[in-house]
């Protein structure tokens, strides 16, 4: 099953780091915040707000996020409603894309949101 990892920001709503992998690792994760910071170009003492998912508190995680003047922020132990809106993204994506789409390999669906 594949994996995928984003960076939404809150303000306007928009997914703006993505990345996908037949493996949940903190590369993954790292690969999205890449593509965030690349297409962004944040300010410094932008605030990034995370899960405790063991990705988002790897050390090359945080370095990432201190390279590029980024505060990081993490939800409450426990508290499941500080990630609702990355939650409520990736449901929006499988019940609309992928629940009602039969890709033909694991290649297509990152094809498809390379456009």
């Amino acid at each position: 099953m594949a994996q995928s990892a984003i960076v939404l920001d809150l303000y306007s709503r928009r997914i703006v780091g993505w990345a996908t992998s037949d493996r949940l690792k903190k590369d993954l994760a790292i690969s999205a915040l890449k593509r965030a910071i690349a297409i962004r170009r944040p300010s410094r003492r932008l605030l990034h707000h995370s899960d405790r998912g063991s990705e988002y508190c790897a050390y090359d995680y945080l370095a990432v996020l201190e390279e590029n003047g980024v505060i990081a922020s993490m939800s409450g132990k426990g508290n499941c409603y500080d990630n609702a809106m990355v939650e409520t993204v990736f449901k929006t994506i499988k019940s609309e894309l992928i629940w009602r789409t039969s890709f033909q390999s694991r290649a297509r669906p990152n094809q498809l949101l390379a456009k």
